[in-house]
């Protein structure tokens, strides 16, 4: 019996706690923490290279500074990618900043195979940076950190 009654009071709504007589406001949901890549005008080429690389990947909305907005017509104003099922936002910013993309914040990717390993690690250090070549390091069969030509760091792992 206690079992049921604890059961179905953990199906009803409590009231909201209040203080003094006053009903505090009901929560909201936690916020949603997505990524957002920042570029200087070449947003739509960095997305368009990562669709085309990532299986499973696509352009989910992709709105344009029009005439008389602040940026640059015709570029990124946001667009919504999916990254092999990894929601990112993707802008070109109107302002011109003092920095850039840092290696300290990376996109991790967990390939499939050597064959994908390998195509992604040429690709994206393509014009770019290698920080740590493909090869062994032991805590993976194979790994590879680079930053693309766009500045954007990518460490790739085969796992053990």
């Amino acid at each position: 019996m206690k079992l049921v009654a604890l059961t179905l009071l953990a199906l009803v709504p409590l009231a909201p706690i209040t203080t003094r007589g006053t009903p505090k406001p009901a929560q909201a949901a936690p916020p949603k923490v997505t990524s957002l890549l920042m570029f200087e005008g070449q947003a739509e080429e960095a997305l368009e290279l990562y669709v085309s690389l990532l299986p499973g990947s696509k352009i989910e909305s992709l709105e344009r500074y029009g005439p008389g907005e602040p940026g640059a017509e015709g570029s990124v104003k946001l667009a919504t990618v999916s990254l092999a099922g990894s929601c990112y936002l993707f802008i070109d910013s109107n302002v011109k900043h003092p920095f850039t993309f840092t290696p300290s914040i990376s996109l991790f990717v967990t390939c499939a195979d050597e064959a994908e390993i390998d195509a992604l690690s040429a690709k994206l250090s393509e014009d770019g940076k290698v920080f740590m070549p493909l090869g062994s390091y032991g805590f993976s069969k194979k790994f590879a950190w680079v930053a693309d030509r766009f500045g954007v760091s990518w460490q790739l792992t085969l796992p053990n």
